[in-house]
């Protein structure tokens, strides 16, 4: 309990009678009222400090997935996760032991980089044991949810960030979706749910997060090995980056992917765009790099310009024959229309004008009775930006109420495509 210091204290009843003894007693309430006070602000100054490291920023499970050009992997590997407060506090940096001399001989070799750069570069990296959990799986028995993953994503706050920067790019966009044939909205929503335009990058630096998972990848991991082979790759990207842009922050999310389209360090090379042409990719800091980075993207991975991104699905799933032959495939569009036809899906006028295959979806929803759709060629591209059927979902939701919420002319001169 706080005690303010008021004139009432030093003299009851409104008289000071100066003495001695009254004078020392005075003294002595009064060092130990401050002594009092002292401890308690220390106590409060290393509550906060303890709170800040205890309490870190959320880290979005969309923000931090893999990114590759690997062949196609089944959805459902990746789970939908429900929020985790993550500690972003540093741990004792990496020494020279004959593991991190291994690999950085053999980065040092691969990318033709200075030998001595590197090995001082990766001692210079702090172990973050506490990132390692979160590149595993998820537990067995987790339920995923396909509605409560969408209230994470499609929020009015997010819808209206979505609208604002669509307003102050409307111009690149309408470049870049002229350029890459990508809609703007789905552009625009790509960046909203990676990383709410530029609030949510990631905590940690690059650096420490990937020497971390090259050199001491879970073992527990299903596939451990294959897992750490990228991350190593991904540790060589990084430092070729770090050499050609020495001044940057390459801060990351605690699977390494940076800035506002949340790039893994080798997409940064593969996929980046200085739309700005000031000289340097820069997905931190210049928004038309990252609206053009993204939709580059899409269309390295075969976007189909007007190509719908999905059908819905509103039959019960128990109409359909044999429904889990038609969901082997998952994601990939692997279906044709007489396939789905023979199986008594029931396609709707569009999907039965649809040129090219499909994919029968589904969403899982908890307890509740799942969510199916037809995905299309462009539905599985979304996927390949994070390989997740929610997530596409959520992409293809937000792009649509940032859409309705966009205004009229701004709207119109941006769907001229």
């Amino acid at each position: 309990m706080l005690h303010r210091f008021s004139p009432s204290c030093l003299a009851p009843n409104d008289h000071f009678e100066v003495n001695s003894a009254h004078i020392f007693n005075l003294l002595q309430n009064t060092q130990v009222l401050i002594r009092r006070v002292s401890s308690l602000s220390i106590g409060l100054v290393l509550f906060c400090v303890s709170s800040t490291y205890a309490s870190t920023p959320l880290e979005h499970g969309s923000n931090s997935r893999d990114r590759n050009s690997s062949p196609h992997t089944k959805s459902k590997s990746h789970a939908v996760r429900p929020h985790r407060y993550i500690d972003t506090g540093t741990g004792p940096k990496f020494t020279l032991t004959p593991a991190l001399k291994d690999l950085g001989e053999g980065l040092a070799q691969e990318g033709h980089l200075p030998r001595a750069w590197v090995f001082q570069t990766l001692t210079q990296a702090h172990r973050l044991n506490q990132i390692k959990p979160l590149v595993l799986p998820a537990g067995v028995g987790f339920k995923k949810n396909w509605s409560a993953y969408r209230q994470r994503f499609i929020t009015p706050a997010r819808v209206e960030a979505g609208v604002a920067f669509s307003l102050r790019n409307q111009d690149t966009l309408l470049q870049v979706q002229s350029r890459f044939g990508v809609p703007w909205n789905i552009v625009v929503a790509i960046l909203g749910v990676e990383t709410f335009y530029a609030r949510e990058m990631g905590h940690f630096q690059a650096l420490d997060v990937l020497t971390t998972l090259a050199l001491e990848f879970p073992k527990e991991h299903p596939k451990a090995l294959q897992r750490q082979a990228f991350f190593r790759s991904e540790l060589l990207a990084l430092l070729l980056l770090m050499q050609e842009q020495p001044n940057v922050q390459w801060r990351s999310s605690y699977a390494g992917a940076m800035g506002q389209a949340q790039f893994m360090p080798s997409n940064w090379h593969k996929y980046g765009v200085d739309f700005d042409n000031d000289g340097q990719i820069n997905l931190f800091q210049s928004e038309s790099d990252a609206i053009a980075s993204v939709a580059n993207y899409l269309a390295s991975f075969g976007w189909i310009s007007g190509m719908p991104t999905h059908f819905d699905l509103a039959q019960d799933p128990s109409d359909i024959e044999n429904s889990q032959e038609l969901l082997a495939n998952d994601i990939l569009p692997t279906l044709t229309l007489t396939q789905l036809l023979e199986h008594h899906v029931e396609l709707n006028e569009q999907a039965l004008k649809h040129i090219g295959k499909l994919a029968l979806v589904q969403l899982e929803n908890a307890d509740q009775p799942p969510t199916y759709l037809l995905g299309t060629d462009n539905f599985y591209v979304i996927t390949r930006y994070n390989w997740s059927s929610y997530y596409a979902m959520a992409v293809i939701e937000l792009a649509k109420e940032i859409e309705l919420a966009t205004p009229t002319p701004v709207k119109s001169k941006l769907t001229q495509l």
